[in-house]
């Protein structure tokens, strides 16, 4: 198991890197894997849900808090202060369903059609998702820097493995870096870059997006 002060030197590590270089990020997911067994466990259907806006949180905050508090080592391990922001979002997803259910009465109304036959329907169905849904293009961004089985860290473009799918989904994720600057931080052509984009990567990102009923 990873201890605490290998984990503070690894942040201090990735916040001496410019945000969004691939160096920051190469840390940052590092982190995210050593954290990941040693936060807190539950089985509620909104606890996906809820881990994933705390790797978001600490993606933005870890560094220079721009959506919330910075990390601060003093205060305790890296584990401690996800755990915190962990639990507090669980609980908002927990009050959250309680009042949805306080309120919502179930309702089966019965509409004829015009060809005379009695259809059931819940207005349950037609509400609109709940706000706590975290927006697609986290997901998206969570997806990508978690890699979960690595393939996405594994395609890269044949000789450069540094400019592999998850750097390239990463970088190109709005506000997207230009082909013009991607060409000039790796040295490749635009067209070898675009091409390789379009045939590996934009498959898995679609593929990822289907899975997630977000197409």
């Amino acid at each position: 198991m990873v201890h605490d002060e290998q984990l503070r030197c690894l942040v201090k590590e990735a916040c001496g890197h410019q945000p969004g270089s691939p160096q920051r990020q190469k840390l940052l997911t590092q982190i995210i894997r050593l954290t990941a067994s040693r936060l807190w466990r539950e089985s509620t259907p909104y606890y996906q849900d809820a881990l994933q806006q705390t790797w978001l949180y600490f993606c933005r905050n870890v560094c220079e808090g721009l959506t919330g508090q910075i990390y601060d080592p003093t205060h305790g391990s890296v584990i401690t202060w996800l755990n915190a922001y962990l639990k507090r979002r669980l609980q908002d997803f927990y009050l959250n369903q309680n009042r949805e259910q306080a309120t919502i009465v179930p309702l089966r109304i019965h509409q004829s059609t015009s060809g005379g036959t009695s259809e059931t329907i819940d207005p349950v169905d037609n509400l609109p998702a709940s706000p706590q849904a975290p927006p697609i293009l986290e997901n998206l961004e969570i997806w990508a820097r978690t890699d979960s089985d690595g393939e996405l860290r594994a395609t890269h473009i044949k000789g450069h493995p540094d400019v592999n799918c998850q750097v390239l989904i990463l970088k190109r994720l709005p506000p997207e870096v230009s082909w013009r600057e991607l060409s000039e931080e790796f040295g490749l052509s635009i067209p070898t870059l675009s091409s390789f984009y379009q045939r590996q990567c934009l498959p898995r990102l679609r593929k990822f997006a289907e899975l997630e009923g977000l197409l």
